[in-house]
């Protein structure tokens, strides 16, 4: 815990001396937003004329509006910000799960251009032992004819 601090501040023209955990400089900041709440209702006409506490109250209510606005839009901003935590954790989660299929996908792609290259060359090999068959006149394997063989004398 910080040690405790107290500053001189002037309010409606008073010095005041206030205590606290926080610096001076955020004791002077608290100052200066009750004088300028106070020089806000100063401006309007009518409040010049009521007594002293009804014109103490209205602030007050005045610092306690603006407290429970600030909170509030504090409460929201929290919300958004769990709202936003939550979308970006389903994103990471998505981006994940896509790595995860586009890996994958990577791999069978793999797999399959490797299977394709061994088919072709395959074909290619049993292309070229057919072509060799077919120059020498040899007879080819089982089921197939040379172009001689079907052809009567």
């Amino acid at each position: 815990m910080s040690a405790k601090t107290s500053a001189e501040v002037v309010i409606d023209g008073k010095v005041y001396t206030l205590s606290g955990y926080e610096g001076e400089e955020y004791l002077q900041k608290v100052a200066a937003y009750i004088n300028i709440k106070i020089s806000e209702f100063d401006e309007i006409e009518e409040y010049r004329h009521i007594p002293v506490t009804t014109k103490n109250t209205l602030i007050q209510l005045n610092i306690a509006d603006d407290y429970f606005k600030a909170k509030s839009q504090v409460e929201k901003l929290e919300r958004d910000l769990e709202n936003k935590d939550k979308e970006l954790y389903d994103l990471k989660h998505d981006l994940i799960s896509n790595q995860v299929k586009t890996e994958s996908a990577q791999e069978s792609l793999k797999k399959l251009e490797t299977e394709n290259k061994e088919l072709l060359l395959n074909k290619a090999r049993l292309e070229a032992a057919l072509e060799d068959k077919l120059l020498e006149g040899k007879p080819v394997e089982k089921g197939h004819r040379t172009p001689s063989a079907g052809k009567k004398k």
